[in-house]
């Protein structure tokens, strides 16, 4: 009778402590989270998000007030122009001397005729044709003083665009958008208040892949390796508990003391790895949930 009755007693006891078994490392949901900053200052004309919103990468979400930046891209507009109407017309300025050259070109063309006759002394000659060489020499002066001078207009006009493109890329810097598909997890800004570059102001992640940091003991590491396929069991309290299927995708390469909230099947092991094991989120878990791992 007691032999009789000890034996369910037994049964339960093992099945219990085979149950307590079923795991071989412990761990919490985590996921990588961004958090996105005000590039420019100014006050915030709108930011109109929540914790808890789902967004699309590339979506508005806020944008900086652009006025300022507006007015100096204006300003810097009307610049560039009126430095590129300053910019010399090189034919037209030379035009004239050119026209004094081919007419001294005719005059010593002539005289080189009645010098051939007798008709002309060769002083009248020489003296038409240093008038020419003289000329040259202008329009070669002319020429080089407007190709200068264009030169430079032409350089500070570029510096004038090149601060247009700057002022461009600080308004586009302005407008606040989600760098990923996910979801808002803090808001850190509201609507009306001076944003400053660098300044956090919202943080968020994709809540679709997640992974849980679990820790394994030393004696655990030969059974495991990267991409390794696992079942990752989420405890949700209670007897409610789910299966997922799982899978390795980093380990960690120092050891490091078990966190208290972090139980191991070896009660001795003070020293543990970290390790991220992937799981596909059906909308059930959360972060900081916590959950176990079945090699």
């Amino acid at each position: 009778m007691k032999q009789t009755a000890l034996f369910p007693a037994f049964i339960m006891i093992l099945a219990s402590c085979q149950n307590a078994e079923e795991y071989d490392a412990t761990g919490i949901f985590e996921a990588n989270t961004v958090t996105v900053s005000s590039e420019t200052g100014g006050k915030l004309v709108s930011f109109d998000i929540d914790e808890g919103d789902s967004l699309k990468i590339g979506q508005l979400v806020g944008l900086v007030d652009t006025t300022l930046l507006a007015l100096q891209q204006k300003q810097l507009h009307s610049q560039q122009l009126s430095t590129e109407k300053s910019s010399p017309d090189i034919a037209a300025q030379a035009a004239a001397l050119r026209s004094q050259i081919a007419h001294q070109q005719n005059e010593c063309n002539r005289i080189a005729r009645l010098l051939a006759n007798g008709a002309a002394t060769q002083k009248q000659s020489d003296d038409a044709n240093a008038q020419l060489r003289t000329l040259r020499g202008q329009l070669e002066g002319l020429l080089s003083t407007l190709d200068k001078n264009r030169s430079s207009i032409t350089e500070s006009a570029s510096a004038l665009q090149y601060r247009r493109e700057q002022i461009e890329e600080q308004i586009r810097k302005s407008y606040i958008t989600a760098p990923l598909t996910g979801t808002v997890l803090q808001k850190y800004a509201e609507q009306g208040e001076y944003a400053t570059p660098g300044r956090p102001l919202f943080k968020m992640t994709n809540l679709d892949d997640i992974y849980l940091r679990s820790y394994f003991t030393a004696s655990q590491l030969a059974r495991i390796r990267i991409g390794q396929e696992v079942t990752v069991i989420a405890d949700f309290g209670g007897d409610e508990q789910y299966e997922y299927a799982g899978k390795i995708i980093w380990i960690a390469q120092e050891s490091e003391f078990t966190p208290k909230s972090i139980q191991t099947q070896d009660s001795r092991a003070n020293l543990v790895y970290a390790v991220k094991v992937a799981v596909k989120n059906d909308g059930r878990l959360k972060l900081g949930q916590y959950g176990e791992v079945r090699l």
